[in-house]
């Protein structure tokens, strides 16, 4: 089977551009994280159950990035420095549900704030809010695209 002529692909031309900002946005975050000192796992999970009235792990697990097999990790390492609290949720035996404790809170408060103020220039430097907008839509599209491949 021969090979067609790629290099003029429309598609094909968005990947390595894709791959490189992720990486690039990956290690610009991930440094910035660690110097809060968390882990990218950690602030995942504080910036998800931050301003929640808490989440089950089930929920915690949809909404994060971490994988189910990291979460258990994470969230005895959070407990451990007293940011969270795990409580049995009332009618399910198998549920717990995951909130910040004070001290969690306020680790949110500060950290999410910062986090966001150092990347927002980033993307204000590069896109409008109009673009900002629209590349979500596309991105959100291409996921869902992708997301629906057979075999995911």
């Amino acid at each position: 089977m021969d090979l067609p002529d790629l290099k003029d692909d429309p598609h094909l031309k968005v990947l390595r551009p894709l791959v490189e900002t992720y990486l690039a946005f990956w290690r610009l975050d991930s440094r910035h994280i660690r110097q809060l000192r968390l882990t990218p796992s950690q602030f995942d999970v504080i910036a998800t159950l931050g301003d929640t009235k808490g989440l089950t792990c089930a929920e915690l697990s949809t909404a994060t990035l971490v994988t189910k097999g990291t979460l258990t990790g994470v969230l005895d390492r959070l407990e451990a420095k007293g940011l969270i609290r795990r409580t049995p949720v009332a009618g399910d035996r198998r549920s717990t549900r995951i909130c910040l404790t004070a001290k969690g809170d306020r680790l949110f408060q500060n950290t999410f704030a910062s986090h966001i103020a150092f990347l927002r220039p980033f993307f204000q430097r590069a896109l409008t809010t109009a673009e900002a907008d629209q590349l979500r839509t596309l991105l959100l599209r291409l996921q869902r695209s992708l997301q629906e491949a057979p075999g995911t």
